[in-house]
């Protein structure tokens, strides 16, 4: 009967196999009837397939035909023999004959895939799991399974992944612990994806406990109580993006602090202050400052840390005078340490720190070593130890080891600061940027009594290579006389003496460029000062009197040097002291300063004051305050940067309903994109983003989309696909209607695109 159907086109050859298999027909009438089968195929005027194939053909009934019991049997001896070619073979037969193996069965495959670390084997475990949620079989899931899938995928480099099975756990309200997903966490937050990745998953899972939203006295909440994010969690997430530069999600995370409770220890307080530097929140770093000096349990270079954060953040705001204050006191502290009476002792227990620090920093450097006996380590937790250790104790010390790693990464930065026997000591860099930043605002008084204070405190050194004589060979060197002669004259009047080569060099700049005048008046300042030039300088000022043919006044020149009895060994001073700081091995004070200001970076001080305006009244959602703000800020002269705009599209996100806004501040960016070289960040595409897919804009979102793609930009697809879901689910359903307008057309195609893109076709 099944051949004759079979003849007659209204059975497929998939049911005829498992009519066979459903009718569990011993294998040797199963062999018959494949002989009938054949015979059958050769009288039919017209088959399908060759006759070729029926050799499979005959082969896949005999293997659907197989007992299921026994084949499990198979599937689970290859699994202890860690035969995991075999063992998926033998899966897909089971597929295949009888869907998904026993639930023990699907988890030991798992596991036993993903500590293979190898990734073909991720790829097909993880898309099992994706099969297994999609056909609703998600029962057949461990959470431990899934936790330790989730843990190697991270492991190995492929964030996404593992931020998805962390996601269906949510959904799915098998809640993993927060030791188990932090450890995820730290390994995701090794790349750039992850860390923002990671950075989202914080804030997902922090929204569900914020306010208070869940009562811990409910015993029906222990496992999700058990999520909540810790300290830990924040730290992590807080590294990482500091690490990657997503500074403003780092500050989304920070802001969610308080609002579920997470209590504060050393580290957080050191890297919201690093957050605070790198967003230009002076205020709150001012405010942080009590509970810095007020901690106890603070390290050396915890300490330092903090203070480096602060000074950077006094040179960001062009707060000059708070900024030498500061680099003024750490020299008197660091000298009335020195000279006091119990610095022996002192020094005695500082140096045990400084050598426990310096097998630390030895430690720092060999980092690359440390990641690998790491994860040598963490490649010997197998998937039974996974689940054996049922407080995570291993994890722990996973995550903490992993914290210090990214820790490490991320304090390879530019220090202003460093420590010196337990002292803070101002770095060569922190006076160079100051320098510089007091040449350009063209505070030379200033810049003056600064360093005559600095000379005071530090070292003394001779007057030919002091702080302030270097300056005005710098300014020499770059051409800038007019503040080369400002600083000679400060320092005259402050009655700071320095030696003959300083005057030597500028008048023979000012002779070069025939600046006679300047010529004569520095000449009468150096014989006021009682220096006495070198022969070099007459020489020069000389040959500029034969070039003007005054040749009176050459003569002149020439019999003062005469009497003067002047030799030419101070001729080369200022060349050798260029190239002594060019290329000397250790770096020089002039050298740095030089390629400082050679740098030709400058820093817009006032933009920073705005964006800290703009981000207040939004954050209060005072949008209409911000938009004043915003009118001043350009009126004044300052360009909205990245982060201007950011708060911004934040705030009326907060608000809700302000698309139009939205929109016409994206135009606005793309104009100052296209002419003034505004530099569009991965953090504010996203947030643009996320406020066109609510509101539906799907037109521009493609465009962000592409935009992001082509920067090869990060972009969280699964958030998409459920801000999709929750917002549009039935927005493109069914079939077009007949009448549209052109607009409406756009706008479906152009949903559709996204929603193709978003994984949802």
């Amino acid at each position: 009967m099944l051949l004759r159907k079979l003849r007659n086109g209204n059975l497929k050859v998939s049911q005829f196999m498992f009519s066979y298999n459903a009718a569990r027909v011993p294998r040797c009438q199963v062999t018959c009837c494949s002989m009938a089968f054949h015979q059958t195929l050769e009288v039919l005027p017209k088959i399908i397939h060759t006759w070729q194939s029926f050799s499979t053909v005959a082969s896949t009934i005999l293997v659907q035909a197989r007992d299921p019991a026994k084949l499990s049997e198979e599937l689970h001896i290859a699994l202890d023999e860690q035969r995991l070619n075999d063992a998926w073979n033998l899966h897909e037969q089971h597929m295949n004959m009888e869907g998904f193996p026993r639930k023990s069965i699907v988890n030991k495959l798992l596991g036993t895939s993903a500590q293979s670390l190898e990734l073909r084997w991720f790829h097909r475990a993880y898309d099992l799991v994706e099969k297994a949620v999609n056909e609703h079989k998600q029962t057949l899931l461990e959470k431990e399974t899934l936790v330790y899938l989730s843990l190697c995928l991270a492991r190995y480099g492929l964030p996404v992944n593992a931020a998805t099975i962390v996601r269906k756990l949510i959904e799915t309200e098998q809640f993993p612990p927060v030791t188990a997903w932090a450890a995820i966490l730290a390994y995701m937050s090794q790349t750039s994806a992850g860390a923002y990745l990671a950075a989202e998953l914080v804030l997902e899972i922090g929204f569900m406990f914020q306010d208070g939203r869940v009562d811990p006295r409910k015993k029906s909440n222990e496992h999700l109580i058990a999520m909540k994010p810790n300290t830990t969690v924040v730290n992590i997430a807080l590294t990482g993006c500091l690490l990657f530069q997503t500074n403003r999600k780092a500050e989304q995370v920070l802001d969610m602090i308080p609002r579920i409770g997470v209590k504060t220890d050393v580290m957080l307080l050191i890297m919201m202050g690093h957050l605070y530097e790198r967003n230009g929140r002076r205020e709150e770093l001012k405010k942080l400052k009590r509970y810095i000096d007020e901690a106890h349990d603070l390290s050396d270079s915890q300490f330092r840390e903090f203070y480096n954060c602060l000074l950077s953040c006094h040179l960001k705001f062009g707060d000059l005078e708070s900024a030498s204050h500061m680099v003024l006191e750490m020299l008197r502290k660091a000298k009335k340490a020195q000279n006091s009476l119990g610095m022996s002792t002192f020094m005695f227990e500082v140096m045990k720190v400084d050598k426990l620090e310096s097998q630390e920093s030895l430690t720092h450097e060999k980092s690359s070593d440390a990641e690998s006996s790491t994860s040598t380590r963490t490649q010997t937790l197998t998937y039974e130890d996974f689940c054996g250790d049922r407080k995570f104790l291993k994890l722990e010390a996973e995550v903490k080891e992993l914290l210090k790693t990214l820790i490490m990464k991320f304090q390879t930065q530019l220090e202003l600061i460093t420590t010196e026997r337990g002292i803070l000591q101002p770095t060569e860099t922190v006076f160079v940027k100051l320098v510089k930043a007091f040449l350009e605002s063209n505070k030379i008084k200033e810049l003056v009594g600064f360093l005559v204070k600095v000379e005071k405190e530090d070292s003394p050194v001779s007057p030919d290579s002091s702080p302030l004589v270097q300056v005005i060979n710098t300014c020499i060197s770059l051409g800038w006389l007019d503040h080369a002669h400002d600083l000679l004259d400060e320092m005259r009047l402050r009655g700071v003496k320095t030696g003959s080569s300083v005057y030597s060099s500028l008048l023979k700049a000012y002779c070069k460029e025939n600046r006679s005048t300047e010529v004569i008046s520095l000449l009468k300042d150096a014989r006021k000062a009682g220096v006495q030039l070198d022969a070099s300088s007459y020489e020069a000022m000389i040959e500029s009197h034969v070039v003007g043919k005054e040749t009176q006044g050459a003569l002149n020149l020439f019999k003062e040097m005469k009497e003067a009895k002047l030799d030419k060994s101070g001729q080369q001073d200022f060349d050798n002291l260029v190239n002594g700081c060019v290329g000397s091995g250790e770096a020089k004070f002039m050298a740095k300063l030089l390629e400082e200001i050679k740098d030709g970076q400058t820093v817009d001080c006032g933009v920073h004051d705005w964006n800290n305006v703009i981000h207040f009244f939004c954050r209060k959602r005072l949008m209409q305050d911000a938009e004043k703000a915003l009118k001043k800020m350009r009126s004044l002269g300052h360009a909205p940067n990245a982060q201007t705009f950011h708060s911004l599209v934040t705030g009326y996100a907060a608000v809700g309903g302000k698309y139009t806004e939205v929109t016409e501040l994206w135009g606005e960016m793309k104009v100052l994109a296209f002419y003034h070289g505004m530099k569009f960040d991965q953090e504010l595409l996203d947030s643009v983003l996320y406020t066109f897919v609510r509101g539906g804009f799907f037109i521009r979102a493609n465009e962000i989309v592409e935009m992001m793609e082509k920067g090869k930009m990060f972009v969280d697809k699964y958030k998409y696909r459920t801000l999709f879901l929750k917002y549009h689910k039935t927005f493109c359903k069914g079939k077009a209607p007949k009448v549209q307008t052109e607009s409406q057309l756009n706008r479906r195609e152009a949903a559709l695109t996204f929603k193709k893109w978003v994984g949802l076709f």
